[in-house]
Parts: structure tokens; sequence; C-alpha cells
């Protein structure tokens, strides 16, 4: 008779998946409260301390770790040896595992876990089983995801109660993923504390990620490069990972990382907002009464940079935004969703790529937990660039105080600034972005460069307020942003030479304002 045995610590679905299986004539092994569900449920179900003869102990952590459950497990069907030895003990096959393991990630989130909450639930019997029925996976199938549930019973009600070898083999290779992820949180957690359980470390003496691939690319940065997209699978709301496509061709490797660098500058606005972005950089941003009105003034920055660009809007893209994007050649339009008009508007341009990314809920603004960049030999680890200023954070430096209207600009061109590459400086007025310099080695250079940008897509510089993401070492800086029209800087200050910078910006007439922070972007 084939036999299944069902433990599991989230029993969503269980019960009806269980009276599948019984109408396939499996008989029902199960333990302590997932045994208790389904008598419940008015299924006949055998306890494994019945079973094995021996009661569960010590507070339930051994019920499972028994010669009749593994020996079951883990003999092969097609050894005679095997087979021998499980008979000579009286030991029945078991052909079914179905095990989902304690919620350690779930309680050691909780602001109260204490280092023995941890501890209890740290499963053991469990990924013994899983481990075990995956090693074993030629002739015992596993299931640790209720979303398997359904389909497998599909597959076995096709094929008179049989579970085939191709599914065997992607549930064990599931099944091996889950117990590392599991092995790999505890192991993040317990090597970031002290025997007391004190947090005595941010980052923990192991790292352990558990990505999952999302797809594979048809190649890198360059053609001559392999490459794939993978996902964490516990990715947060306001997570580029969460995108849905709507429609397009499949996403490339820049498509993917220049997508994720609009989103995040889009989604720190209030506003309605527009982003474009070319090569990792904010080319065009600005905020306005609605989509349509926000796209025409980001553009209008810099036409030429926006030409195959990403395109991001943090509210949804309605009939006017989207006749006025498709207007231009664009890779990507990002938005947390389209109207129907829009939609039909986007479909006359089929290899436009639109996503559709849920924004981050109240609970959870968004963004990454952590920061990562790879190189030779390691991997650099930090959290968040999520800090954002306030006008009443903002400290005046010079003789002249900013008007209301010369604050809005400033702290609408540093939140720009902080996603522009490093040296950034960023000319704004009115709510949208004039100039861009971004990724040179000198400030003054970029500097420059955000004026000469400004003047080749014919916007005037005059009365503007412009944002640098780090401190001016030199007053060279702020006599090229006052020579072309700026007359408000926001920048964060810390310069050894901050005197000279400060007496520059007041011989020039220009109020100055220090956050106290800088927005590196490398």
């Amino acid at each position: 008779m084939f036999t299944a045995l069902l433990s599991v610590s989230d029993k969503t679905g269980l019960v009806d998946f269980a009276r599948g299986l019984a109408g396939f004539g499996v008989k029902l092994l199960s333990t302590g409260g997932t045994a208790k569900l389904l008598q419940q449920a008015g299924l006949e179900v055998t306890e494994v301390a019945d079973y094995t003869g021996f009661p569960e102990m010590l507070d339930g952590r051994v019920k499972t770790l028994h010669p009749k459950v593994h020996g079951g497990i883990l003999a092969r069907r097609d050894s005679a040896a095997h087979l021998a030895a499980i008979g000579a003990a009286g030991i029945p096959t078991i052909d079914l595992v179905v095990v989902n393991l304690y919620p350690f990630g779930a309680t050691v989130a909780r602001p109260d876990c204490t280092l023995d909450k941890a501890i209890e639930n740290i499963d053991i019997g469990g990924p013994a089983m899983v481990r075990s029925a995956a090693k074993n996976y030629r002739h015992v199938a596993v299931v640790t995801d209720p979303a398997d549930y359904a389909p497998l019973l599909e597959e076995m009600a096709a094929a008179n109660g049989a579970v085939g070898a191709d599914t065997r083999f992607r549930l064990a290779r599931k099944a091996f993923s889950h117990t590392a992820a599991y092995d790999g949180a505890i192991s993040n957690y317990l090597t970031a504390r002290d025997a007391s359980g004190e947090n005595v470390q941010r980052f923990p003496e192991r790292l352990n990620l558990q990505l999952e691939l999302a797809q594979p690319l048809r190649y890198g940065e360059n053609p001559h490069q392999h490459a794939a997209f993978y996902r964490d699978p516990d990715a947060a709301p306001g997570t580029l990972a969460r995108y849905r496509q709507v429609q397009g061709k499949a996403l490339s490797y820049n498509n993917i990382a220049d997508s994720d660098a609009a989103w995040a500058c889009v989604s720190t606005f209030d506003a309605p907002a527009c982003v474009i972005v070319k090569h990792a950089n904010p080319c065009g941003v600005a905020i306005a009464g609605s989509p349509a009105k926000a796209y025409k003034k980001a553009f209008s920055t810099d036409p030429t940079s926006a030409f195959g660009g990403i395109i991001a809007f943090n509210r949804e893209v309605d009939e006017a935004a989207a006749k006025a994007v498709a207007q231009q050649f664009v890779e990507v339009v990002i938005a947390p969703a389209v109207s129907a008009a829009a939609a039909a508007v986007f479909s006359e341009k089929a290899n436009i790529r639109v996503l559709e990314v849920e924004p981050a809920d109240a609970a959870n603004q968004g963004g990454n937990a952590l920061d990562y960049k790879r190189v030779g030999g390691g991997l650099l680890v930090q959290t968040p660039d999520a800090l954002n200023v306030s006008e009443s954070e903002l400290k005046v430096v010079t003789a002249l105080e900013p008007t209301p209207e010369q604050r809005a600009d400033l702290l609408f061109a540093w939140r720009v600034a902080k996603f522009v590459k490093s040296n950034a400086i960023v000319f704004c007025g009115n709510g949208q972005t004039l100039g861009v310099g971004a990724g040179q080695m000198s400030r003054v250079d970029s500097a420059r460069i955000a004026s000469i940008k400004a003047e080749n897509a014919g916007l005037t510089l005059t009365g503007s307020a412009v944002a640098s993401d780090a401190f001016f070492p030199f007053r060279d800086g702020v006599d090229v942003v006052a020579q072309a029209g700026a007359r408000a800087i926001i920048q964060p200050g810390g310069s050894v030479r901050d005197a000279e910078v400060i007496e520059a910006a007041n011989e020039q007439g220009i109020a100055m304002v220090f956050t106290g922070v800088r927005h590196f972007r490398h």
C-alpha cells in the first residue's frame, strides 16, 4: 500500500490534500497537531508514535527520529539488500513525505524574539525527513510547499495514483533548496549573536543568501557575457524584483539594472513623478500634477539621453501619459499600474517592455534589506541609503537665506542627487531637473557637464537650485554653478575648506544649506 507521512507547521491546504491522497487509497501517517487536524476532518490517520511503538519525548523534540521512519523513507526499492533489511526489521516503505518546517524566519523576525525562542524553533526531525526523502527521490516523493499539493493530486489522478520520476526529481531539488535556506537563516541569525543572545554585530560572520532563478537572460552587459536574473523569494513590496511584465520583449541584463535605478528613484517622491534613466543615471526627473505632465518635464531635461531610456512613474500610467511616452523610443516603462486605455496605446508598440510593480505598503516601505556589490573574491555589504532629509534639518550657512520656493527645489534636487553616480551635480527648478552631471572624477567637471547638458537642451539655469551629493572640496565648484545661474545650493558640508566655500557662496550672492549627510553612489 502507498504510504504518506504528513507533518507540517504550515497547514494551509493540508486537509484537502490529505483527503485527495486518501481517495487514492494512500495510508496516512502523521504527528501531533497535524494528526489531530486530519482526524478532526474525519480522515483515518495513524499517529507516528503508534506506528513506531515509541512515544514522542523531550517536549516533541524526538518523534520522527526513528529507524521505522527513516528506514521506510531511505530504503531503495531497487536494492534487494535494502528490502531484505527493512523486511527483517518489520519496516514498511514510506512513499510520500509531506513536511514543512518550524517557522524559524518568522520567529526571529519578531521584535520580542529571544535566543531561547529561536532555538526552540530550530526544526530537527523535519529537515531530517525532508533530506532523507529527497535523497531517495527515485523511489520517494517529498513535498515541502503547499503550492505543490494541487498539481501533485492532478498528476496522481492522471496516473492511477502514481508520481512520475520527473516530478519526484523536481520536488527533491525544491526540498534541498528549502532545507538549505532554512539552515542559512539559522546561521545568519546565530553568527551575529553571542551566547547570551545579544545581537553583538550588525552583520553575521557567515552570510548565507538564497535566491531563486527568475529568468535566464540572453546575455549580460555585453553579448559575450552569460547572465541570469535571480530573485529574493522574500523580496519586500515596493522592490523591482516583484515586477509583473504586462507586455514587450524579454528583459535584458541592462534593462533590469536600469529599471531598478529608475524605480528606486521615482519611489522616493510623494507627488506624481517621472524618472528617466539611461545607463543607471537619472537623465530627467520631474514632479507635476499628473504623470503626463511629469513625463514631459522630465523628458525636456535631456531629450538626447532619454532616447532608448527607462521611464518610471510612481502613479498609474493613464492614456495621456502613454501617448506622450509612445512618441519616443523607449526600452522599459515601469509604474504601479497601467490603465486599460494606456495598455491599448502601448500595445501598438509591441517591443516596449511594460512592467507593473506593486508599491511599498505602509508597514514596509520597500527597498532592499541590504545592498550588495561583488568584488574579486568577495562581497561588499551595506544597509541601503534610505535617508531623506527634511526641511527642518537643513542648516543655512550663508548670509542669504533660501526662499520657500528655493527650499522646495533644493529638497527635490537632493532626492535626485542620491540616485546619480558620484560625483553628482544636479540643477533643478520648479520640480524639474535642468542639468545632471554624473560619474566624474572631479566635482567641478560634473558641474560643468551639468550646465552644458542644460544648454544643449535649451534650458536656462538662471535662478536654479543645485545639489551636490558630497561636499565641495574647493570653491571652484561653487563658482562654476554660480556662473551657470544657480542661486541656491544644497550640499553635505564637512570639508576642511567649508569656510572658503561659504565665502564663495556669499560673494556670488547664493544661498547655501548643509545637510550633514552625503549620498555617494558608485
